[in-house]
Protein backbone atom coordinates (compact mmCIF):
# COMPACT_ATOMS: atom_id res chain seq x y z
CA UNK A 1 0.00 0.00 0.00
CA UNK A 2 1.36 3.33 -1.07
CA UNK A 3 1.78 6.72 1.19
CA UNK A 4 -1.36 7.95 -0.10
CA UNK A 5 -3.35 5.26 0.16
CA UNK A 6 -2.03 4.97 3.64
CA UNK A 7 -3.42 8.65 4.24
CA UNK A 8 -6.62 8.09 2.57
CA UNK A 9 -7.76 4.36 3.91
CA UNK A 10 -9.73 5.54 6.77
CA UNK A 11 -11.71 7.73 4.43
CA UNK A 12 -12.28 5.81 1.28
CA UNK A 13 -13.26 2.43 3.26
CA UNK A 14 -15.86 4.86 5.27
CA UNK A 15 -17.04 6.15 1.66
CA UNK A 16 -16.75 2.66 0.26
CA UNK A 17 -18.76 1.42 3.26
CA UNK A 18 -21.65 3.63 2.62
CA UNK A 19 -21.85 3.17 -1.13
CA UNK A 20 -21.46 -0.62 -0.37
CA UNK A 21 -24.86 -0.66 1.98
CA UNK A 22 -26.69 1.83 -0.36
CA UNK A 23 -26.16 -0.32 -3.19
CA UNK A 24 -27.45 -3.65 -1.87
CA UNK A 25 -30.60 -1.68 -0.53
CA UNK A 26 -30.86 -0.41 -4.34
CA UNK A 27 -30.35 -3.60 -5.79
CA UNK A 28 -32.61 -5.04 -2.76
CA UNK A 29 -35.86 -3.47 -3.90
CA UNK A 30 -35.73 -3.99 -7.57
CA UNK A 31 -33.01 -1.73 -9.21
CA UNK A 32 -30.28 -3.91 -11.69
CA UNK A 33 -26.84 -4.72 -9.93
CA UNK A 34 -24.98 -3.85 -12.59
CA UNK A 35 -27.01 -0.29 -13.57
CA UNK A 36 -25.26 2.83 -13.49
CA UNK A 37 -28.12 4.54 -12.08
CA UNK A 38 -27.83 2.05 -9.21
CA UNK A 39 -24.58 3.42 -8.19
CA UNK A 40 -25.39 7.27 -9.06
CA UNK A 41 -28.23 6.58 -6.77
CA UNK A 42 -25.95 5.36 -3.95
CA UNK A 43 -23.83 8.11 -4.68
CA UNK A 44 -26.94 10.73 -4.08
CA UNK A 45 -27.58 8.73 -0.66
CA UNK A 46 -24.21 9.24 0.01
CA UNK A 47 -24.36 12.75 -0.06
CA UNK A 48 -27.29 13.08 2.07
CA UNK A 49 -25.74 11.17 4.59
CA UNK A 50 -22.44 13.24 4.76
CA UNK A 51 -24.39 16.55 4.36
CA UNK A 52 -26.56 15.24 7.44
CA UNK A 53 -23.96 14.16 9.78
CA UNK A 54 -22.67 17.74 8.94
CA UNK A 55 -25.80 19.90 9.84
CA UNK A 56 -24.00 20.63 13.29
CA UNK A 57 -21.23 22.56 11.24
CA UNK A 58 -23.32 23.79 9.11
CA UNK A 59 -25.42 25.71 12.26
CA UNK A 60 -21.77 26.56 13.24
CA UNK A 61 -21.23 28.56 10.20
CA UNK A 62 -24.63 30.11 9.84
CA UNK A 63 -23.45 31.73 13.33
CA UNK A 64 -19.89 32.69 12.47
CA UNK A 65 -21.36 34.53 9.34
CA UNK A 66 -23.66 36.47 10.98
CA UNK A 67 -21.14 36.77 13.73
CA UNK A 68 -18.85 38.14 10.86
CA UNK A 69 -21.68 40.71 9.19
CA UNK A 70 -22.55 42.06 12.93
CA UNK A 71 -19.26 43.52 13.62
CA UNK A 72 -18.44 44.62 10.43
CA UNK A 73 -18.26 48.26 11.78
CA UNK A 74 -15.85 47.59 14.27
CA UNK A 75 -13.27 45.81 12.16
CA UNK A 76 -13.76 48.94 9.42
CA UNK A 77 -12.88 51.03 12.86
CA UNK A 78 -9.87 49.37 13.43
CA UNK A 79 -8.84 49.23 9.70
CA UNK A 80 -9.47 53.28 9.58
CA UNK A 81 -7.31 53.41 12.68
CA UNK A 82 -4.39 51.51 11.39
CA UNK A 83 -4.78 52.56 7.86
CA UNK A 84 -1.42 54.01 6.25
CA UNK A 85 0.43 51.69 9.42
CA UNK A 86 2.87 49.47 7.55
CA UNK A 87 5.17 48.76 10.21
CA UNK A 88 5.21 45.49 12.02
CA UNK A 89 4.36 46.80 15.49
CA UNK A 90 1.10 48.11 14.49
CA UNK A 91 0.09 45.25 12.20
CA UNK A 92 0.76 43.04 15.27
CA UNK A 93 -1.58 45.46 17.65
CA UNK A 94 -3.87 45.89 15.10
CA UNK A 95 -4.17 41.77 14.72
CA UNK A 96 -4.04 41.18 18.66
CA UNK A 97 -6.95 44.03 18.68
CA UNK A 98 -8.88 42.40 15.60
CA UNK A 99 -8.61 38.91 17.73
CA UNK A 100 -9.70 40.27 20.86
CA UNK A 101 -12.55 41.58 18.99
CA UNK A 102 -13.44 37.91 17.39
CA UNK A 103 -13.23 36.51 21.62
CA UNK A 104 -15.41 39.75 22.55
CA UNK A 105 -18.09 38.40 19.86
CA UNK A 106 -17.46 35.05 19.97
CA UNK A 107 -16.86 34.83 15.88
CA UNK A 108 -14.49 32.49 14.28
CA UNK A 109 -13.91 33.33 10.80
CA UNK A 110 -12.46 29.36 10.44
CA UNK A 111 -15.93 28.40 10.65
CA UNK A 112 -17.21 29.98 7.35
CA UNK A 113 -15.37 27.53 5.53
CA UNK A 114 -15.67 24.73 8.14
CA UNK A 115 -18.13 22.79 6.05
CA UNK A 116 -16.46 22.70 2.76
CA UNK A 117 -13.11 22.31 4.59
CA UNK A 118 -15.05 19.12 6.67
CA UNK A 119 -15.93 17.33 2.93
CA UNK A 120 -13.26 17.60 1.30
CA UNK A 121 -11.28 13.89 2.77
CA UNK A 122 -15.06 12.59 1.72
CA UNK A 123 -14.15 14.52 -1.64
CA UNK A 124 -10.70 13.22 -2.44
CA UNK A 125 -11.50 9.42 -0.77
CA UNK A 126 -14.11 9.24 -3.81
CA UNK A 127 -11.94 10.55 -6.09
CA UNK A 128 -8.92 7.89 -5.38
CA UNK A 129 -11.08 5.18 -5.03
CA UNK A 130 -11.87 6.04 -8.53
CA UNK A 131 -9.20 5.86 -9.89
CA UNK A 132 -8.24 2.65 -7.95
CA UNK A 133 -10.98 0.73 -8.90
CA UNK A 134 -9.67 0.23 -13.05
CA UNK A 135 -6.53 -2.16 -10.94
CA UNK A 136 -6.54 -5.29 -11.89
CA UNK A 137 -5.64 -6.35 -8.47
CA UNK A 138 -8.59 -4.39 -6.70
CA UNK A 139 -10.92 -5.50 -9.91
CA UNK A 140 -10.09 -9.26 -7.97
CA UNK A 141 -9.26 -8.74 -4.19
CA UNK A 142 -12.06 -5.66 -3.84
CA UNK A 143 -11.55 -2.50 -2.54
CA UNK A 144 -12.29 -0.36 1.22
CA UNK A 145 -15.43 -2.16 1.96
CA UNK A 146 -16.19 -2.98 -1.70
CA UNK A 147 -15.99 -6.39 -2.70
CA UNK A 148 -14.69 -7.85 -6.16
CA UNK A 149 -18.04 -8.24 -7.66
CA UNK A 150 -19.13 -4.38 -6.35
CA UNK A 151 -15.66 -2.98 -7.80
CA UNK A 152 -16.36 -4.54 -11.04
CA UNK A 153 -19.92 -4.02 -11.21
CA UNK A 154 -18.85 0.04 -10.22
CA UNK A 155 -16.25 0.39 -12.68
CA UNK A 156 -18.13 -1.87 -15.55
CA UNK A 157 -21.23 0.63 -14.86
CA UNK A 158 -22.36 3.20 -17.26
CA UNK A 159 -25.58 5.64 -17.60
CA UNK A 160 -26.00 7.30 -21.67
CA UNK A 161 -23.00 4.73 -22.29
CA UNK A 162 -20.78 6.79 -19.88
CA UNK A 163 -18.67 5.33 -16.75
CA UNK A 164 -19.02 6.32 -13.66
CA UNK A 165 -14.83 6.80 -14.03
CA UNK A 166 -14.54 8.84 -17.52
CA UNK A 167 -13.49 12.38 -17.16
CA UNK A 168 -14.19 15.59 -19.91
CA UNK A 169 -10.24 16.13 -20.65
CA UNK A 170 -9.13 12.45 -21.56
CA UNK A 171 -12.43 11.91 -23.51
CA UNK A 172 -11.52 15.07 -25.19
CA UNK A 173 -7.99 14.53 -26.51
CA UNK A 174 -9.14 10.53 -27.33
CA UNK A 175 -8.81 9.61 -30.88
CA UNK A 176 -11.68 9.68 -32.50
CA UNK A 177 -12.87 12.31 -29.72
CA UNK A 178 -15.80 10.42 -27.07
CA UNK A 179 -18.22 13.00 -27.21
CA UNK A 180 -21.11 11.05 -25.15
CA UNK A 181 -18.72 11.97 -22.38
CA UNK A 182 -18.04 15.18 -23.29
CA UNK A 183 -21.25 16.62 -23.54
CA UNK A 184 -22.56 14.75 -20.42
CA UNK A 185 -19.80 15.54 -17.68
CA UNK A 186 -20.20 19.05 -19.60
CA UNK A 187 -23.48 19.21 -18.48
CA UNK A 188 -22.67 18.45 -15.07
CA UNK A 189 -19.87 20.50 -14.44
CA UNK A 190 -22.50 24.08 -16.10
CA UNK A 191 -24.46 22.71 -13.36
CA UNK A 192 -21.88 22.37 -10.56
CA UNK A 193 -20.71 25.97 -11.70
CA UNK A 194 -24.20 27.27 -12.13
CA UNK A 195 -25.42 25.99 -8.63
CA UNK A 196 -22.47 26.93 -6.71
CA UNK A 197 -22.36 30.58 -8.53
CA UNK A 198 -26.63 30.95 -7.42
CA UNK A 199 -26.18 29.71 -3.77
CA UNK A 200 -23.01 32.53 -3.34
CA UNK A 201 -25.25 35.41 -5.16
CA UNK A 202 -28.10 34.52 -3.24
CA UNK A 203 -26.06 34.87 0.18
CA UNK A 204 -24.66 38.01 -1.07
CA UNK A 205 -27.95 39.25 -2.11
CA UNK A 206 -30.79 38.57 0.54
CA UNK A 207 -28.54 37.46 3.78
CA UNK A 208 -26.01 40.16 3.78
CA UNK A 209 -26.85 43.05 6.37
CA UNK A 210 -26.43 46.78 4.95
CA UNK A 211 -22.90 47.28 7.39
CA UNK A 212 -21.42 43.90 5.92
CA UNK A 213 -21.72 44.80 2.38
CA UNK A 214 -19.25 47.12 2.28
CA UNK A 215 -15.69 46.63 3.48
CA UNK A 216 -13.57 43.46 3.62
CA UNK A 217 -15.50 40.89 4.66
CA UNK A 218 -18.06 42.01 1.47
CA UNK A 219 -14.40 41.80 -0.44
CA UNK A 220 -14.02 38.31 0.26
CA UNK A 221 -17.70 37.24 -0.38
CA UNK A 222 -17.46 38.62 -3.96
CA UNK A 223 -14.29 37.12 -4.60
CA UNK A 224 -15.72 33.21 -3.69
CA UNK A 225 -18.51 34.75 -6.22
CA UNK A 226 -16.40 34.33 -8.60
CA UNK A 227 -13.15 32.11 -7.66
CA UNK A 228 -15.19 29.00 -6.55
CA UNK A 229 -16.91 28.80 -9.76
CA UNK A 230 -13.65 29.05 -11.30
CA UNK A 231 -12.26 26.58 -9.44
CA UNK A 232 -14.54 23.81 -10.37
CA UNK A 233 -14.62 24.71 -13.78
CA UNK A 234 -10.82 23.82 -14.00
CA UNK A 235 -11.07 20.88 -11.69
CA UNK A 236 -14.45 19.54 -13.07
CA UNK A 237 -12.29 18.71 -16.48
CA UNK A 238 -10.23 16.33 -14.76
CA UNK A 239 -13.10 14.48 -12.43
CA UNK A 240 -14.74 11.80 -12.87
CA UNK A 241 -18.33 11.21 -13.84
CA UNK A 242 -18.72 9.82 -10.57
CA UNK A 243 -16.83 12.21 -8.18
CA UNK A 244 -19.16 14.96 -10.79
CA UNK A 245 -22.27 13.46 -9.66
CA UNK A 246 -20.91 13.74 -5.73
CA UNK A 247 -20.15 17.38 -6.10
CA UNK A 248 -23.18 18.87 -8.15
CA UNK A 249 -26.11 16.90 -5.77
CA UNK A 250 -23.51 18.41 -3.04
CA UNK A 251 -24.24 21.78 -4.62
CA UNK A 252 -27.72 21.10 -5.23
CA UNK A 253 -28.29 20.51 -1.40
CA UNK A 254 -25.82 23.60 -0.33
CA UNK A 255 -28.31 25.46 -2.47
CA UNK A 256 -31.86 24.36 -1.24
CA UNK A 257 -30.44 23.81 2.43
CA UNK A 258 -29.31 28.04 2.14
CA UNK A 259 -32.32 29.19 0.60
CA UNK A 260 -34.50 27.32 3.58
CA UNK A 261 -32.24 29.51 6.08
CA UNK A 262 -32.46 32.68 4.39
CA UNK A 263 -36.18 32.50 3.94
CA UNK A 264 -36.75 31.36 7.55
CA UNK A 265 -34.04 32.70 9.49
CA UNK A 266 -32.28 35.29 7.91
CA UNK A 267 -29.51 37.44 8.93
CA UNK A 268 -30.93 40.59 11.15
CA UNK A 269 -30.95 43.82 8.98
CA UNK A 270 -30.73 41.92 5.31
CA UNK A 271 -32.83 42.36 2.66
CA UNK A 272 -34.21 38.49 3.26
CA UNK A 273 -35.56 39.77 6.84
CA UNK A 274 -37.57 42.88 5.22
CA UNK A 275 -39.29 40.25 3.10
CA UNK A 276 -39.77 38.08 5.91
CA UNK A 277 -41.12 41.16 8.40
CA UNK A 278 -43.51 41.77 5.03
CA UNK A 279 -44.35 38.30 4.42
CA UNK A 280 -45.24 38.32 8.38
CA UNK A 281 -47.31 41.37 8.50
CA UNK A 282 -49.29 39.94 6.12
CA UNK A 283 -50.37 37.49 8.14
CA UNK A 284 -50.83 39.44 11.21
CA UNK A 285 -47.49 38.23 12.73
CA UNK A 286 -45.06 40.45 14.91
CA UNK A 287 -41.54 41.22 13.08
CA UNK A 288 -38.89 38.49 12.86
CA UNK A 289 -36.73 37.92 16.03
CA UNK A 290 -39.05 41.08 17.66
CA UNK A 291 -39.43 40.48 21.68
CA UNK A 292 -42.76 39.96 22.86
CA UNK A 293 -43.95 43.37 23.92
CA UNK A 294 -45.84 43.48 27.91
CA UNK A 295 -49.35 44.15 27.75
CA UNK A 296 -49.53 47.37 28.92
CA UNK A 297 -51.86 47.86 32.15
CA UNK A 298 -53.71 51.06 32.46
CA UNK A 299 -52.30 53.28 34.57
CA UNK A 300 -54.26 54.25 38.14
CA UNK A 301 -56.19 57.34 38.21
CA UNK A 302 -57.19 57.40 41.74
CA UNK A 303 -60.97 57.37 40.45
CA UNK A 304 -62.83 53.81 41.06
CA UNK A 305 -64.99 53.15 38.32
CA UNK A 306 -67.29 50.39 37.15
CA UNK A 307 -69.16 47.86 39.38
CA UNK A 308 -65.95 47.08 41.92
CA UNK A 309 -66.55 50.87 42.70
CA UNK A 310 -67.89 51.54 46.22
CA UNK A 311 -71.60 52.97 46.74
CA UNK A 312 -71.59 56.18 47.35
CA UNK A 313 -72.81 56.89 50.79
CA UNK A 314 -76.08 58.64 50.79
CA UNK A 315 -76.15 62.09 53.23
CA UNK A 316 -77.77 62.26 56.46
CA UNK A 317 -81.27 64.56 56.64
CA UNK A 318 -81.55 66.73 59.60
CA UNK A 319 -83.81 66.31 61.71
Amino acid sequence: MGFFDTIMWPFTWAVSFILSTFHGLLSAIGLPYDSGWNWVLSIVLLVLVIRIILIPLFVKQIKSQRGMQVIQPEVQKLQAKYKGKKDAVSRQQMAQEQQALFKKHNVNPFMTCLPLLAQMPIFFALFWMLNRMREEQNQQQGYGALSADEVQSFDGSSIFGVSMSDMFLPSFSADPTRWDVVILTSIMIVTMVATQFFTQKQLMSKNMSEAALTGQFAQTQKMMLYVLPLVFVIGGVNFPVGVLVYWTATNFWTMGQQWWVIRNNPTPGSLAEKELNLRRSARGLPPFNEAAKPVEQPKPTGKHLGQTSQPAKKKKRKK
